[in-house]
């Protein structure tokens, strides 16, 4: 059963990750929604996967901006 959990929250990464989002505060909103999301299905802190995904997200986008369109 944790290993299910693990491949889920995942695949959410993955998926709200691909989607960064044209602005920073677009990016940050995707990457926390993401973060929230994979932080609920593994039974972490929402508040810390939001904060950690929003952060993860905008640094990705930042650093890679053409794979962020």
């Amino acid at each position: 059963m944790r290993k299910a959990k693990i491949w889920v929250a995942a695949t959410i990464a993955c998926a709200g990750l691909a989607a960064c989002g044209q602005t920073v505060g677009e990016q940050a909103l995707v990457g926390g929604a993401t973060g929230i999301g994979a932080a609920a299905v593994t039974n972490g802190n929402v508040g810390t996967g939001a904060l950690v995904g929003a952060a993860a997200n905008v640094a990705y986008c930042q650093t890679n901006p053409g794979a962020c369109q």
